[in-house]
């Protein structure tokens, strides 16, 4: 899954810096999504004992070639040692840093339906810092119930959650019909980034509001271009 920032010219904005590295103003979204996966695998990679990893393995691993890995590290500073490779703890930090997984989030679900209820199940999401804190559903029947650790909040109560937890980020798993709508209440309450699984644009212009969206139909399709166009797509 390739999900895209929802922004102007393509590329992310304001990856945090570290000491010692470059920071640049302008990060394409690409080589985020790709140090997200590299993050991943030294992860599996330490849990497995390994403490020091060359760029070729991680590149073998993603089905990448090793410049690739180097060029994206690269952007944020040196890490490794030519020959000996990156300490996989180091680097580990370093991008969590970069990625700003080095703390934690607060994070609300807006959509108790049945991608919602299946989101706010993975664990991937606590395991890499980020800590669902409120589940908001507008159906009479879904509120009260619960979910997971959570109880099933109406939206009458989203602005005060947002303040009480101080809550930036936001899943929405809402009909596209609302999705918009939802949007809007979430930035004004003072959420500045959404995962958007709606399949509609819900970033308005000249809007501070940071978007990512993950249309799994999309997402399909990619797969399908990529399926019959074997040879001719590139990372």
């Amino acid at each position: 899954m390739m999900p895209k920032e929802d922004s102007n010219d393509g590329e992310a904005r304001g990856a945090r810096p570290r000491a010692g590295g470059t920071q640049p103003n302008y990060v394409p979204v690409a080589t985020v999504t790709r140090l997200a996966l590299y993050l991943r695998e030294l992860q599996q990679l330490q849990r497995s004992g390994a403490q020091r990893i060359q760029s070729g393995a991680i590149a073998k691993r993603l089905g990448l070639n090793d410049s690739q890995v180097r060029r994206d590290l690269s952007c944020f500073g040196q890490f490794g040692q030519r020959g000996v490779g990156y300490d996989i703890t180091g680097l580990m930090k370093a991008i969590q840093v970069i990625l700003g997984t080095d703390r934690s989030w607060n994070v609300i679900l807006v959509g108790a339906g049945n991608l919602g209820r299946a989101l706010s199940g993975y664990r991937g999401f606590d395991q890499q810092g980020f800590r669902l804190v409120g589940v908001f559903d507008c159906s009479e029947e879904k509120i009260g119930s619960k979910l997971g650790n959570l109880f099933i909040r109406s939206l009458d109560d989203l602005e005060s959650v947002v303040e009480t937890t101080k809550v930036e980020l936001a899943i929405l798993a809402v009909p596209a019909e609302s999705a918009i709508a939802v949007a809007q209440r979430l930035e004004i309450a003072g959420v500045t980034g959404i995962l958007n699984f709606a399949p509609v644009t819900v970033r308005r212009p000249n809007s501070s509001l940071t978007v990512v969206d993950v249309d799994l139909a999309v997402e399909l399709q990619r797969l399908a271009f990529a399926v019959v166009n074997k040879n001719k797509t590139t990372d």
